[in-house]
């Protein structure tokens, strides 16, 4: 007989991989902890590593800049300083994450991560105005850095500890599905590379050049302000309910592909906190039961978990091909 437009019943989907526990029908329950709560226990630990690496690190490049009064290695220690605080509005969006949704919240806590974002990308935009401000202020009345051996070893340990929480948050951000701990991850990388710029500066001083320090303060702020754009863009999109590039045609692909779908009339999708929610409408057959466009809704959910990494809900509207 022909069916009414009908929607699907909402189900979690399984994460990519990982088929369902009964081995038979696709279930859409899981006992125990919600995986989302899992992944944001995983962040967590990563943040809380994260700001004592970068704590330390900050500490210790602090007191070298009292002995040296190199305006390099300032920019680059307020700029892990900041680093080591973007874990605070994080671990806070984190925690919301966990909190069970409310009547007015009904789809959940996971919109506070991109406000943990754009805090996170605040931040970055400080310690590059400061930075730039600081150096600016030196090169208009220069003066030679001392200790220049303590001055390079503190910009080597710079790099070292940025790479580390850089390669450590952009695979946790990638594996959760956070976007803004991935781009927090990025800038770490580029931090790494700031602090090796710092031992470039203090090569220039040592050979003469004094204005090697503060030109490399200033070189170090406009690339912290480019990594402030790149980040906006990234937590922007997702603040906008913006999907990356080539989502949508792979989830209107993998649901066309299943059994018994005539078309695929209408794909939306977006992110929410760690995972994505999509929504589609599907084409049937106009002699299908509502049962049998039920199951077939249930089959593309089960297709979705398992080609589209970090689908976390889809909903499924069935109605009769055209």
């Amino acid at each position: 007989m022909s069916i009414p437009t009908s929607r699907g019943t909402r189900g979690r989907a399984h994460p990519r991989g990982h088929a369902p526990a009964n081995g038979g029908g696709h279930d859409h329950g899981h006992g125990g902890v919600d995986p989302a709560i899992l992944r944001s226990r995983e962040a967590m630990r990563m943040l809380v590593l994260s700001l004592a690496v970068l704590g330390v690190t900050a500490a210790f490049q602090l007191v070298i800049v009292v002995l040296s009064g190199s305006v390099a290695l300032l920019a680059d220690s307020v700029h892990n300083v900041g680093d080591a605080l973007t874990a605070v509005p994080l671990a806070i969006a984190f925690v919301l994450v966990r909190r069970p949704r409310t009547e007015c919240l009904s789809y959940g806590w996971g919109r506070a991560e991109d406000f943990a974002g754009l805090a996170v990308v605040v931040i970055i935009l400080f310690s590059a105005v400061y930075a730039a401000y600081e150096s600016i202020a030196r090169l208009i009345d220069p003066a030679a850095p001392s200790h220049l051996l303590a001055t390079a070893i503190a910009g080597v340990v710079g790099f070292i500890a940025n790479e580390w929480v850089a390669v450590y948050r952009i695979r946790a951000g990638k594996r959760i599905g956070s976007a803004a701990l991935v781009a927090d991850g990025y800038h770490a990388r580029v931090d790494g590379f700031t602090s090796i710029a710092v031992v470039l500066g203090v090569i220039g001083v040592a050979a003469g050049f004094e204005l090697a320090d503060p030109i490399v303060g200033i070189a170090i702020s406009l690339v912290i302000l480019r990594i402030v754009w790149q980040s906006m863009r990234t937590i922007g999109l997702r603040a906008m309910d913006g999907i990356e590039a080539g989502t949508i045609d792979t989830i209107a692909t993998s649901a066309g592909d299943v059994d018994g779908v005539r078309e695929v009339a209408d794909v939306r999708a977006r992110w929410l906190g760690h995972g994505i929610r999509a929504e589609l409408i599907l084409g049937v057959s106009p002699d299908a039961t509502v049962v049998e466009a039920h199951e077939l809704a249930d089959r593309v959910r089960h297709e979705l978990s398992h080609e589209v990494e970090l689908i976390t809900d889809v909903t499924v509207e069935t109605r009769p091909a055209s």
